[in-house]
Parts: structure tokens; C-alpha cells; sequence
């Protein structure tokens, strides 16, 4: 593909996405636009738009939700509007919709941003955590996790996966052992700062 077509793809995918935030496009499904896979939101170069030079990301702690606007508190101390659309891609420990979506939820979100500030965005994770940690303890359904200087549990996920030493994915998580360090792809739980277990790398 030449730059000149990727400058248009990209256009189009900016005009399909701004429609969508103003509730003129009727497709369903932002994953045309990018990846809603839970390690997109860590990729190194997640861009959204070849024809945008910096992609647009949101992270934070959602703190309201007016209609179909997520109001988030930063991390950083800033505070960002993002607009959900009906082409917007949600992920909360799974592919889901955004009526799951609520108050006090993590937020990570990519997408375009609008004239008015708002990002209007094609992919949103919630509660989405990638954590370094050692495995101290392995209980049907759950690990108990370390992560630097907290302690934590993992609810494993009926369709949790692993990987050993950077092989393809398995549902056999039997090879998991104690003392193991752990790379843990999931959600959090800020009920009880506990997080699901969506994936778990060890030896990589």
C-alpha cells in the first residue's frame, strides 16, 4: 500500500469516525477501525489514523457519565470528556457494550479528537491492567499474585489462556507454578482491588 493510499484510508476512517460521534454512521463494530483485543491497548504504535500524527489516547478513572459522554479524571491530574458512538468498541474482561461501563471503572481509550475537545473514541478498555508479578499462590479458580510490594488475587477467567516461554497461546494453565514470574494481562476490580486474569505469560 503507498503513503498516498494510507493518507486516504486514513482520511476516511477520521470521517467515518467524526460521523459516528454526530450519529450519522449506522455500522456496527469499530474493530474495522483498530483492534479491540486487549493487547492493542498496549501495543507499541496502537495508531488508529496513519493520516493523524499522534494518535489520541485517554486514561484515568471515570468520575461521570451525561448520555453517551464518559467524564474521566487523569492520572496526570487533567481531566478528559471521551464520546462514546455507536461504532465504539468496548473491552471489560471481554468484548461487551457500554452499558457495563460504570462510575469508578479504569478507563484506557483510543480514538480522534473533536473540534469541542471531546474524544470521540473507536476502542475503550476498562479496567484494563498488564502487570509484572510473581505467582506466590495457585487455588482452583484464583492465583495469588505479587506485584512490587502488594499482594493481589486473580480471579482466573473461565476462558483465561497462557503462554510459556513466548509459545502460542493455551487454555492449559496446569504448567502454572509457584514462584514463577508472571507477565498478567486483565481486568481490575475496584470493589476489591483484586483483577481477572484474561492472560498470563510466564518464562518470556
Amino acid at each position: 500500500m503507498t503513503v498516498r493510499h494510507d493518507r486516504a484510508d486514513g482520511m476516511r476512517r477520521r470521517r467515518f469516525l467524526t460521523n459516528a460521534a454526530l450519529g450519522g454512521a449506522t455500522i456496527i463494530g469499530a474493530t474495522a477501525l483498530g483492534g479491540l483485543d486487549a493487547e492493542a491497548a498496549f501495543a507499541a504504535e496502537p495508531s488508529l489514523d496513519p493520516a493523524i500524527a499522534k494518535s489520541t489516547f485517554v486514561e484515568g478513572r471515570i468520575t461521570g457519565i451525561t448520555g453517551s459522554i464518559l467524564e474521566v479524571a487523569g492520572s496526570n491530574g487533567g481531566h478528559s470528556r471521551v464520546q462514546m458512538t455507536n461504532v465504539t468498541s468496548v473491552w471489560k474482561v471481554r468484548a461487551t457494550t457500554a452499558e457495563v461501563i460504570e462510575v469508578g471503572d479504569g478507563l484506557y481509550a483510543r480514538g480522534v479528537k473533536m473540534p469541542d475537545g471531546t474524544v470521540a473514541a473507536d476502542a475503550v478498555w476498562v479496567n484494563i491492567v498488564n502487570l509484572d508479578t510473581q505467582i506466590r499462590g495457585i487455588a482452583k479458580n484464583r492465583l495469588h499474585l505479587a506485584h512490587g510490594q502488594h499482594e493481589l488475587v486473580g480471579h482466573v477467567a473461565p476462558d483465561a489462556s497462557a503462554s510459556y516461554a513466548g509459545r502460542a497461546l493455551t487454555s492449559d494453565l496446569s504448567r502454572l507454578r509457584i514462584g514463577q514470574s508472571a507477565q498478567v494481562l486483565g481486568a481490575w476490580r475496584p470493589s476489591d482491588n483484586s483483577v481477572d486474569v484474561v492472560r498470563i505469560s510466564v518464562g518470556h
